[in-house]
């Protein structure tokens, strides 16, 4: 899976123009992303994650190619609302809703909902009367990044008995979702539940339910600093398989985030300061672990860098700008020695970075750029444009 990544020379012309620190969006490789989900996955439907990132040309870019979106708030909901995403483009994943969340949704007309509890049925029937709605089964995967089953889903067989309670209070039950984890690194997960989920949807029958809604989360994986050392396309086929052989009469659905935006966002930022009478050498960037770096601790990610220095190799630390002692971004990395001013990049940093950054200390949130806009891009494929035609004389 090849990412999008800014060379040293695009870096060095952009800083010459633009301040650090500065988010890079590649639009076309969020296309590409999107595109190869559709040619590997074509029975499922797409449901992109917002809360990944929200950046607007994100969510244009995927709406104008017929994606749906995964909403988890009435912010969210707005969101979309008013980039003119219809209501019956979302759905509500978020099992635990609130007031507020469900009474934009009844305004926005996003009616269909998961729910993983009893508690959460009055409150969808009091609030939209006859959504559509799917009930959210826990799973197990060792091989998932982050748990996310550990606070949501139910057990498999407390699900009809929930979608039965739903019917009786005015909703109407279509279906089972579940959610594998984040950044899992196996279809065993995905082909497991999948089963679990088939075997519902059969005792449903029984019961005079017919349900015909899947929903089968996200979970898919991007590369992080060690790469990703498994055929995302063969994965993607297998997942494909045995949904067109379990469901082939089901509308199944994904809602990725992470490997929708992940691989298609860099970072550039500058040294400000250094730290060179120290065991280790110290560089401290202007970006920070609360700014576009808060990943590194909210989503337990280690992000690829790259650092343009041009000094001797030596192992270093980088850390953010600051005033608390927690804000280390690397440790014990080795790098070409940096001077203030010297540039790094940081690629695969498009999911769950900005959207979870804070201004402590009163730094701003770095802005967000659209490659395919600035003059470095279109200089850059210019020269592509001459080669091809070169080599074609």
């Amino acid at each position: 899976m090849k990412s999008f990544k800014l060379t040293e020379e695009e870096v060095r012309e952009m800083t010459k123009r633009v301040p650090t620190p500065f988010m890079v969006v590649s639009v076309e490789k969020i296309a590409e992303n999107y595109r190869f989900m559709r040619q590997h996955m074509p029975r499922v439907g797409i449901y992109y994650a917002i809360k990944a990132n929200p950046d607007k040309a994100i969510l244009e870019t995927l709406a104008k190619m017929g994606s749906c979106f995964d909403v988890a708030s009435a912010g969210e909901i707005e969101c979309l609302s008013q980039l003119g995403v219809p209501g019956d483009k979302m759905i509500y994943a978020n099992p635990v809703k609130s007031p507020k969340g469900l009474t934009t949704a009844a305004k926005r007309g996003v009616r269909r909902f998961t729910f993983d509890d009893e508690s959460e049925i009055p409150k969808m029937a009091q609030y939209y009367p006859g959504a559509d709605v799917l009930v959210r089964i826990s799973v197990r995967n060792n091989k998932a990044k982050i748990d996310l089953n550990t606070k949501f889903g139910t057990a498999p067989e407390k699900a009809l008995p929930m979608l039965q309670m739903a019917k009786k209070q005015g909703l109407n039950p279509i279906g089972i979702c579940f959610h594998v984890g984040s950044q899992s690194l196996s279809t065993a997960a995905y082909e497991e539940a999948l089963l679990v989920t088939r075997k519902l949807f059969d005792e449903a029958e029984a019961l005079g339910m017919h349900l015909t809604d899947l929903d089968i989360g996200g979970g898919f994986p991007v590369p992080d600093s060690e790469g990703l050392k498994l055929d995302l396309a063969n994965m993607m086929e297998s997942i494909n398989y045995q949904v067109d052989r379990l469901f082939p009469d089901t509308a199944v659905w994904a809602e990725p985030g992470r490997y929708i935006c992940g691989t298609a966002v860099n970072l550039v930022a500058s040294v400000i300061g250094t730290k060179k009478d120290r065991k280790q050498p110290w560089y401290i960037i202007d970006e920070s672990i609360y700014g576009a770096l808060s990943g590194i601790i909210y989503d337990h990610w280690e992000y690829p860098v790259e650092c343009f220095g041009k000094g001797a190799k030596e192992c270093a630390v980088i850390g953010g700008p600051s005033c608390d002692g927690i804000d280390v971004l690397y440790r014990d990395i080795n790098i070409r020695g940096m001077e203030i001013g010297d540039k790094i990049l940081v690629s695969n940093i498009g999911a769950y970075s900005t959207v979870s950054a804070t201004r402590f200390n009163g730094f701003e949130i770095a802005p967000t750029l659209v490659w395919e806009q600035q003059p470095e891009a279109k200089k850059s494929m210019g020269q592509s444009q001459d080669a091809g035609e070169a080599q074609a004389v």
